[in-house]
């Protein structure tokens, strides 16, 4: 047998949640995936085993998406990385999906929180994006991930939903300027989901989490397991000619 290269994705925020989900979804499609974490290097390293078990490749890195200087230094380690544990040269698909929530309404929102929401979300995907353009091969896939409250909006998220928009316009620009390579990029935007983000509440607040489905078509709040198939279907060849799109993942909520 020949051996060959499989297809290497990034997925940052890895470890847990839906970043986790997506990196489980995407081996699953055949992917080797290298995932990085800020400070749970355990759980990043539990979802490492799982992936490697199931037969695909996969490896950890540590990375503070908050701090762009850092990202000349991640790219050096990451191209190292793709060489030395993969035997591979380029990127297949980049799932830029780490982050945090804040929940302040408008009115009380510091310039702090403010700035800590560029700086993980908009900020860090932007040049994030842009610092790893060598690693990408021509004819890749980049995710960003939004959220629904782009569309909706809930007291207390302002901050949060102002960056995610940005986010769905960086795509399209992306999708504009990065044509040429023939590298697709999209948006993913979840609804609410039962994890540990924002404290848990989704899950852990069962009046919210009623209120919630109650104003979903399908009846229920989203699991993490209903976004990482999703993404892990734009990496993939399956969706070759989806282009600048946003893709609301929310099982109907509020239409």
């Amino acid at each position: 047998m020949t051996n060959t290269v499989n297809k290497i994705a990034l997925v940052t925020g890895g470890s847990r949640g839906l970043g986790k989900d997506m990196a489980l979804q995407l081996a699953k499609k055949g992917f080797d995936v290298i995932l990085t974490y800020q400070t749970k290097s355990d759980a990043a390293q539990e979802v490492v085993n799982q992936i490697n078990t199931s037969g695909q490749k996969a490896f950890a890195l540590p990375l503070d998406v908050a701090n762009a200087n850092s990202f000349s230094e991640f790219a050096t380690t990451l191209q190292q990385t793709i060489q030395n544990e993969f035997h591979g040269e380029t990127l297949a698909a980049l799932v830029n999906n780490a982050g945090v929530g804040v929940h302040a309404s408008f009115a009380e929102t510091t310039m702090e929180q403010f700035d800590s929401m560029v700086n993980i979300h908009l900020k860090g995907a932007f040049f994030l994006t842009q610092k790893l353009l060598p690693l990408l091969q021509d004819g890749a896939s980049i995710v960003n991930i939004s959220s629904g409250l782009t569309r909706f909006s809930f007291n207390g998220y302002a901050a949060y939903a102002v960056m995610k928009t940005g986010i769905e316009a960086l795509s399209r620009y992306q999708a504009l300027e990065l044509g040429p390579r023939k590298i697709r990029v999209n948006t993913v935007a979840p609804g609410a989901i039962e994890t540990d983000f924002g404290g848990g509440a989704v899950r852990d607040n069962q009046d919210l989490n009623n209120m919630i489905a109650s104003n979903t078509a399908l009846g229920r709040v989203g699991l993490p397991d209903d976004i990482g198939s999703v993404v892990a279907f734009l990496c993939s060849e399956d969706a070759k000619w989806i282009n600048a799109q946003r893709l609301e993942v929310a099982g109907g909520f509020n239409i």
